[in-house]
């Protein structure tokens, strides 16, 4: 008997790490995660974040964690936002690259113009990434757009996918959209997701706009990407479950959902969750977000996402599941 998923399995995760306060706007979350086959290990990418007004306040650091077993994780890297001169820094994913180095992507709002940008740090060890030599991989203006961030990587056949959440115009957007240095909390753009491919993490091919917000709903603010689960369906073939957060306006852009799309070539999504969110938390403002679904050598896949608590901070948590229940969700 396959066992369900559900918002109550997800409540029942472990905590990983706990958020750095115990109210409204702490948070440890936004988790990237990647099993490195060449040392048997997993790394999670995380971010701390407290309320603007607070020391080392709104996305003051990302932090790297080691794993051998998924049980204790070692933090071996932390970077805080001043490093990039930055207002706030975001959502960042770590690959190994066919080089053999390491490549961090991250986001951070830059300080020439108040834009989230998309940035690689590179080295031969976790160790060495060093924002003084991080490389803009993307920029809003130069695509149309208004901000691009929150960078996640899935290989296929061997061609990396890039995910990222990008700030669309609208004809509120003007020149002041940018004074709060992230427009995404304004309600002067719709936050959507775009497709970015490569061979190498080094050279980028942009495919464009892969999931928008449609014109009303309950998602009809936000539809951010945050991972993608490749299945094989009955017939072999395969079939692409993504996993996404939604929100009806900018007044929840920290406290999404996160609901299910489904696609089978990564550039044409269809939502599965059109009436509502697939899983929320029991408290707060319900917020569960930023889902990262990874499989494992051991046959299992394990989920990472962050997710309010009763006091209204979010921490980081992680659950094992099964292919089958992931394959037995909406499609």
């Amino acid at each position: 008997m396959v066992t369900s998923l559900t918002s109550a399995r997800l409540a029942a995760g472990r905590i990983l790490r706990e958020p750095p306060g115990a109210s409204l706007g702490y948070w440890a979350g936004c988790p990237g995660v990647s099993f490195d086959p060449a040392e048997q290990v997993w790394y999670l990418t995380y971010r701390l974040r407290r309320p603007r007004g607070v020391a080392l306040d709104r996305g003051g650091e990302v932090r790297i964690a080691r794993s051998a077993d998924l049980e204790r994780w070692e933090d071996v890297l932390a970077i805080t936002k001043d490093r990039y001169a930055s207002a706030s820094i975001e959502r960042s994913c770590l690959h190994r690259g066919p080089d053999s180095q390491w490549h961090y992507f991250t986001s951070y709002v830059h300080s020439d113009d108040g834009r989230w940008c998309t940035a690689v740090l590179r080295a031969p060890t976790v160790a060495g990434l060093d924002p003084a030599r991080r490389e803009i991989v993307f920029t809003g203006p130069p695509l149309g757009l208004e901000g691009v961030k929150d960078p996640w990587i899935l290989a296929i056949d061997g061609v990396y996918h890039l995910f990222l959440s990008i700030a669309n115009p609208t004809p509120a957007t003007g020149s002041g959209s940018h004074a709060s240095l992230d427009i995404f909390n304004t309600g002067e753009c719709t936050s959507a997701t775009a497709l970015a491919t490569s061979r190498d993490l080094r050279r980028w091919d942009w495919q464009g706009l892969v999931l928008a917000p449609g014109a009303g709903g309950w998602d009809r603010y936000c539809r951010r990407i945050n991972s993608v689960a490749a299945l094989r369906g009955a017939d072999g073939r395969r079939r692409y479950l993504g996993f996404f957060d939604g929100s009806a306006s900018h007044l929840e852009n920290y406290e999404e959902k996160c609901a299910l799309a489904a696609s089978d070539d990564l550039r044409r999504w269809t939502s599965l969750s059109p009436a509502g969110p697939a899983f929320t938390s029991p408290h707060a403002s319900t917020s569960l977000r930023y889902l990262d679904a990874q499989p494992g050598p051991d046959g299992r896949w394990h989920l990472f996402y962050e997710f309010a608590r009763v006091d209204g901070a979010h921490d980081l948590r992680y659950l094992p599941c099964t292919e089958a229940e992931l394959a037995a969700l909406p499609s």
